[in-house]
């Protein structure tokens, strides 16, 4: 009996360890060949890189990269994270991530932005697509193939999940907004209609792709994710209301990560050069107000010193824009580094910014929303260009922060401080000044909070008339009447009588190719309202997905609160006061108008997060971790926003947008101009702007004076007007193709050949 036992023990416990030992030979052979995949992996990566940075093709005719170099090194990223965590429990959703990293890159490159003044476009769909870009659209049916595939396990539990949280109204809803936002409108209906759908299923594939990656997280990794955000973020609203108030580190590196990165794209993007017309005047005006100047001595030839934007009059010149900016900017004029002076406004407002939303929300509201702010492309571009539109965000915290402060001490003095600010925007942007003053004074009177006392109400309004009323004492100082300002004086001089009036009307506009329609009237206005509306769905994050599905799931989702209808209610004051306004802002900067609304549409994309946080920790069987997938999905969002859409957009556009370039000052150092006179030839703008904003307030200066080589008659008389120097002619870049580039000199003016 014993033996019989013991032999057929031998035998199952040989067959066991033969079991075993197979089992650890698989394991071994799976270890082996997920090494050898990951060396694969990471040498495809490599590859892409040197083919990258070594083909032509990637770049443009002088060498820089284009925006097509994006999309290898996104490739290559990919292929390295994809490497890292192949033999990780989370290659599946790193797979998925990967995936979603290139499918955004690859629908960047369908995209017309470019340089040039204009709405960005999917290319259209068709068989010239097909010939230019066979592998691009290769790779979309791909990750359609794929994404379909990995959604089919989980399309009915999705669809029960949805049904049981959403009501239909709400799915068609949110629905609409995420399909009518996808692309912007054309001047023709044809070519409109056959864009939204493809933009549309972009969307919805790089959606989906997201999902799957967060289905695809192990159970450990939603309870890792959980603590982490709860140690980034915040805990619940009960511990963090026993949290000591204060700005903190975190809101301090979020400051700091902001002042650096515009810094960088300011500095090798932008090139600390202007590229729009406003800017170029803006930098003027500060320049001479530092001097101490209110105007300038008119130039000795206007008409070869023109600059858009600029009035000439018999013995003056001077910017007619509302002064509050070039104010501002003046200390960095002063300090020769006006192009740091948004960089470190835009730091403020993330200080600003995470102040006012922990008074209005928590915390963790306030943590996330700063948090997102940091990875805005809509916001960190603006931050590195030359306009106004981050002061205004500044006064505007400051205003809306002080009126906070007045409420809970009860002091006067904080509601003037309020009023103050917010009268300083009319002296920066008049409109948004109304818009401003508008909405907080409303918040004073107790619309959206509790109402200040009436000494505070008082004060505020006091606050607002003393500084707005400087606004009418520098209009009685340039045009002589307190209630004509200069900038409409200036358009009605030069485009015609009510070409910059507020409202509807037949004259409204001056002509430009990018504006819908002649005049201004309900249609242009619904266009206008469509350009803004789709342009911030795209650049407000930079999301494959679309920037606003959380905004508009907030906003039906029937859980607003006090403080989120009040960001809905800044959005809509912004809305209709610029519907009544004939431009849209262009193309420039995202929808640079509507720029007072980035901090209240953040705020209800965090609260469409913190929605669905809820509904995800209540539907999975009471596995609180699992809310932290939607903030998985976000932040990697946001990732991928980092590594594909700002060096698309640093390169693809901005990097010598609009054809403005610093190349004259490189000229002007190698070639040593000194005292002399260089006349530009080309266009107003890029070519003489360009290279006007280099030349000294005092154009008898010895430095070099660059003139605008614009005629025969005026080449006459500015080369009369500087007789003494000697002379450089130089091409600009709408005649090179290029840079800027010397043709002749130096040279007297008797030896100067006859202008072209």
């Amino acid at each position: 009996m014993n033996s019989e036992f013991l032999s057929n023990s031998d035998d199952v416990f040989g067959q066991g360890d033969i079991a075993l030992a197979r089992t650890a030979l698989r394991s071994r052979r799976e270890i082996l060949l997920s090494r050898v995949l990951r060396v694969l992996l990471w040498s495809c990566g490599i590859f892409l890189l040197a083919w990258a940075f070594r083909d032509s093709r990637f770049r443009d005719a002088e060498g820089f990269v284009s925006g097509a170099f994006c999309l290898p090194i996104t490739a290559s990223i990919a292929l390295f994270i994809l490497g890292a965590a192949i033999t990780t429990s989370l290659r599946r959703p790193a797979f998925w991530f990967a995936l979603a990293m290139v499918g955004q890159a690859v629908s960047l490159q369908l995209i017309n932005a470019g340089h040039a003044l204009r709405y960005q476009h999917y290319q259209p769909f068709g068989r010239h697509l097909m010939e230019a870009h066979p592998l691009i659209l290769l790779f979309i049916a791909l990750q359609t193939v794929l994404v379909a595939a990995g959604f089919k396990a989980h399309f009915a539990t999705m669809r029960a999940w949805i049904g049981r949280n959403f009501k239909t109204w709400q799915i068609l809803a949110v629905g609409l907004i995420f399909f009518l936002c996808s692309a912007t409108v054309s001047r023709e209906v044809r070519v409109y209609l056959a864009e939204l759908p493809f933009a549309a299923f972009l969307q919805t594939l790089n959606l989906a792709n997201i999902v799957l990656l967060v289905l695809a997280l192990p159970r450990d990794a939603f309870v890792w994710s959980k603590r982490m955000f709860d140690a980034l973020l915040g805990g619940s609203e009960k511990e963090e209301s026993e949290q000591r108030k204060g700005l903190g580190r975190f809101a301090i590196w979020a400051a700091v990560w902001v002042i650096a990165l515009a810094t960088v794209l300011s500095f090798f993007s932008y090139e600390r050069h202007p590229h729009i017309a406003d800017e170029v005047v803006y930098i003027y005006h500060a320049r001479y107000l530092a001097s101490g100047m209110l105007t300038m001595p008119a130039p000795p030839v206007p008409e070869a010193f023109s600059i858009d934007l600029m009035d000439y009059e018999n013995n003056r010149w001077f910017c007619p824009v509302p002064p509050g900016w070039p104010l501002v900017l003046a200390i960095g004029a002063f300090f020769t580094a006006p192009w740091l002076v948004n960089p470190l406004l835009a730091g403020l407002n993330i200080l600003l910014a995470y102040s006012l939303i922990r008074e209005l929300y928590d915390r963790r509201t306030a943590r996330l929303v700063i948090l997102l702010v940091c990875v805005s492309p809509w916001y960190i571009f603006m931050a590195m260009n030359f306009m106004t539109h981050v002061l205004t965000v500044t006064c505007a915290l400051a205003a809306a922060l002080a009126v906070v402060k007045s409420r809970k001490t009860d002091k006067a003095m904080w509601a003037l401080l309020a009023g103050m600010s917010a009268g300083f925007v009319t002296l920066i942007r008049p409109l948004d000044g109304v818009i401003v003053g508008a909405v907080i004074g409303l918040w004073t009177i107790g619309v959206g909070g509790k109402r200040l006392k009436f000494t505070s109400i008082v004060a505020f309004a006091l606050g607002c008339v003393l500084v707005g009323a400087l606004q009418l004492q520098y209009n009685k100082m340039l045009t002589g009447n307190p209630m004509q300002f200069p900038i409409n004086a200036y358009n009605d001089k030069y485009h015609g009588h009510n070409s910059n009036a507020y409202g509807f009307g037949p004259d409204r506009g001056m002509g430009w190719e990018i504006d819908p329609h002649p005049g201004h009237g309900p249609l242009d206005a619904t266009i206008n309202a469509n350009l803004n509306t789709t342009s911030m769905n795209f650049e407000l994050f930079g999301w494959s997905t679309g920037s606003l599905l959380l905004v508009a799931l907030m906003l039906f989702s029937g859980s607003m609160r006090k403080s989120d209808w009040l960001m809905a209610g800044v959005f809509t004051a912004v809305f209709t006061a610029y519907f009544f306004y004939y431009f849209s802002g262009g193309p420039d900067f995202g929808a640079r108008y509507w720029f007072l609304a980035l901090i209240p549409f953040v705020a209800l994309t965090v609260r469409g997060v913190r929605f669905l946080e809820q509904k995800f920790e209540v539907a999975v069987s009471g596995f609180a971790p699992a809310g932290a997938g939607v903030l998985v999905a976000v932040l990697s969002l946001s990732a991928l926003s980092l590594v594909n859409y700002f060096p698309w957009r640093a390169i693809d556009k901005y990097h010598h947008y609009l054809e403005m370039r610093p190349d004259i000052r490189v000229l002007a150092r190698e070639r040593g101009f000194g005292k002399s006179l260089v006349l530009i030839r080309g266009k107003a703008h890029p070519d003489y702007a360009s290279a006007a904003i280099y030349n000294p307030l005092d154009l008898h200066a010895d430095a070099p004076v660059y003139a605008w080589d614009r005629s025969p008659q005026v080449r006459a008389e500015v080369l009369k007007a500087y007789s003494d120097r000697p002379i450089w002619i130089v091409n600009g870049p709408s005649i090179t193709g290029r840079g800027f580039e010397v043709v002749e000199g130096p040279m007297s003016a008797q030896l100067l050949p006859p202008s072209r």
